[in-house]
């Protein structure tokens, strides 16, 4: 079994920003994710949240689960957490666990290019690792936005054009650049 690792972002604990399970301590996989920070995922969140309550939302290169959890937290109805690293997939069931979230909640262990649902969701966020880029797995995630909804992803550099979809805002916090699309 691998060991689940609390480890520190932005010189403090991960935790939930907001909702009903605000300040709520995460598990994180040790190495191989980069957590969102607090203030850029408060920001991510202000941005998106017309679109979450009772929104069907993927969480792809999840990491540790915050970010779907924190959609849970601010009223999705339902996350699938795509993620390949068994470590972190170990960290997101502790998570779902520990914050009772397991019957909100589906994860897939595997890559988003290994990923082929049955539905399409109304928000889909994708935090992929910068060093291993891959627009075409951008260009996949997109497809499975319904019409309206948003694709939320956090990138290096300028923000790619996807075709169908509308940039809605863009902001940078140092190396971070957070795009949101609508479909």
């Amino acid at each position: 079994m691998k060991k689940v690792f609390r480890e520190k972002s932005g010189g403090g604990d991960v935790r939930v920003t907001s909702g009903f399970l605000r300040g709520r301590k995460l598990a994180t996989p040790g190495s191989g994710t980069h957590p969102m920070g607090s203030r850029e995922k408060l920001a991510l969140f202000n941005m998106i949240s017309a679109y979450l309550m009772r929104a069907e939302v993927l969480d792809a290169f999840a990491g540790s689960g915050a970010l779907g959890i924190e959609a849970l937290s601010r009223g999705a109805r339902h996350v699938v957490f795509v993620e390949k690293s068994g470590g972190a997939v170990e960290a997101i069931r502790e998570n779902l666990r520990n914050l009772d979230l397991l019957e909100d909640s589906e994860i897939f262990q595997g890559s988003v290019a290994e990923f082929l649902p049955s539905r399409k969701f109304d928000v889909v966020i994708a935090d992929p690792p910068y060093d291993d880029f891959r627009i075409f797995e951008i260009e996949k995630l997109a497809w499975l936005v319904k019409d309206e909804g948003v694709l939320v992803l956090s990138h290096p550099g300028e923000a790619p054009e996807l075709p169908g979809f509308s940039l809605l805002k863009n902001n940078s916090y140092a190396k971070a650049h957070i795009s949101i699309y609508v479909k």
